[in-house]
């Protein structure tokens, strides 16, 4: 089929293209899925200009690996010579994402045209000539001394920027760009403040790199309605959702004592979910025989959960946050159980499932809002587990000063993302000042008393729990 034929049918309204489409024959209509320039977006497009760099920094499910899947298929038909260099943050996305994916290369090309791929050598091979190879942002030496004419890096946010390995795998790869008369690299990205993504950002004010930037609802209409409409309930009225799937980046507060950055450094997967999905809990701590199971809660040496109940029914948010700390001393966030708009024993009842699900040991309660009566109503919500009242003799901002120091020097974890949660954190500013949403930082109070429990003073020592 030809360009103009082509720009024809780009130029049909949706319905009419819908219903041309469904005309044609099964085989057809498989060749004409192909043809990459009539199903694309324009953002999804390479830009136009004399680029090095293309950056495409967008929410998720914006079609971010589609783009750059078909961008690498067309090199390797326009260039029998190009040496492809495929990085992500390990080899096993490389592998699952880039080239195994429901969107990745081997789903964009024909069958009758998929390069060959060779997983123990790490090397697709199209029949143009193109190659095709995998490297691991975590390992940049391995980038060091291989020559590459293209590069697709996918996820560059989600490289192991805590250290110097995601800049230094970047450098690796640009020096070793310079095959071809115009080496060019195309890299997919979730928008986060690590130094890379502000790197390339600093440096497309330059007209150094060609920036794309997009939203997940920008492709709502090839995402499935319940994701979207869930994505919309959970994450659409918070920071976190401005980043992950408005596509920003999220600059943050001056002088304040968390930052984004410094929460992507401690991010790891949640812990496995047993049960069914609406009653899913996690792995528990011991099997029924009283050894610890792998994976799950079972290292945890000790689980509390803090709470900081609101002063009326109609006021804050009941802060209550759940964590644990192991034998390394180490101590992780597990969940957000916060309730909003809470009366006290709806509140309370929340402190209970919490308390039942990851099988805590103590709840610290702040005793501010009430006094005897939190542990009271506690206990009415048959909350059988110790409960620690604890007084706040200091303002919010210092006493989370000294916890957040322990994220500063890697003691702390979170299990997945919590959006308002940290949305909050990032609000604590030094000097005393909170300038995050809503009235009080509540789920980060409920946070701070939890950590300064397991992690500050003797209190916070670790316990190898018996059995």
């Amino acid at each position: 089929m030809n360009h103009r034929r082509l720009n024809a049918l780009a130029n049909l309204s949706d319905a009419a293209l819908v219903d041309w489409y469904a005309s044609l024959r099964e085989d057809e209509a498989d060749a004409l899925g192909l043809y990459w320039r009539l199903w694309a977006r324009p953002e999804q497009l390479p830009p136009p200009d004399d680029w090095d760099t293309w950056l495409i920094c967008a929410g998720r499910g914006f079609g971010k690996t589609r783009a750059g899947a078909e961008w690498v298929r067309a090199v390797a038909r326009s260039d029998p010579e190009a040496r492809i260099a495929l990085v992500g943050a390990s080899l096993a996305e490389v592998r699952s994402v880039m080239i195994e994916g429901e969107s990745g290369i081997l789903a964009v090309c024909a069958p009758n045209n998929a390069p060959q791929w060779e997983p123990s050598l790490r090397r697709l091979s199209w029949a143009s000539g193109a190659r095709g190879y995998c490297y691991s942002a975590a390992e940049p030496e391995s980038l060091r001394g291989p020559q590459h004419s293209h590069a697709w890096c996918d996820e560059i946010a989600k490289w192991d920027n805590a250290g110097e390995r995601a800049t230094a795998a970047w450098d690796n790869l640009q020096m070793g760009l310079r095959l071809g008369e115009h080496p060019r690299v195309a890299a997919t990205t979730t928008p986060r403040a690590v130094p890379l993504v502000r790197r390339l950002l600093d440096e497309a004010e330059t007209g150094d790199v060609a920036v794309t930037r997009g939203t997940t609802w920008d492709n709502e209409g090839n995402l499935p309605t319940r994701f979207v409409d869930r994505m919309r309930r959970q994450f659409a009225s918070t920071t976190l959702g401005r980043q992950e799937l408005d596509g920003e980046l999220l600059t943050d507060i001056e002088g304040a004592l968390w930052t984004r950055a410094l929460l992507e450094m401690c991010r790891i997967p949640p812990p496995p979910l047993q049960g069914s999905e609406r009653g899913c809990r996690p792995v528990p701590r011991t099997g029924s025989a009283g050894a610890p199971l792998g994976g799950g809660i079972s290292h945890f040496t000790r689980i509390v959960i803090g709470v900081d109940p609101p002063a009326s029914a109609h006021g804050d948010a009941c802060g209550i946050v759940v964590c644990g700390v192991d034998e390394e001393a180490l101590a992780t966030v597990l969940a957000d159980e916060s309730v909003e708009h809470a009366s006290p024993e709806k509140w309370a009842r929340a402190v209970a499932r919490a308390a039942e699900k990851w099988e805590a040991d103590r709840v610290i309660a702040e005793a501010n809002q009430g006094g005897a009566m939190v542990e009271s109503v506690l206990r009415a919500a048959d909350v059988s587990l110790p409960v620690k009242l604890v007084h706040a003799s200091r303002g919010k901002v210092a006493r989370a000063e000294p916890v957040a120091a322990l994220y500063e020097a890697g003691r702390v974890r979170h299990a997945g993302l919590f959006a308002k949660l940290e949305d909050q954190l990032c609000g604590l500013t030094i000097g005393g000042g909170y300038e995050g949403p809503g009235r009080s930082p509540d789920r980060a109070d409920a946070l701070v008393w939890a950590l300064t429990e397991l992690m500050l003073g003797r209190s916070g020592r670790p316990r190898v729990r018996g059995m």
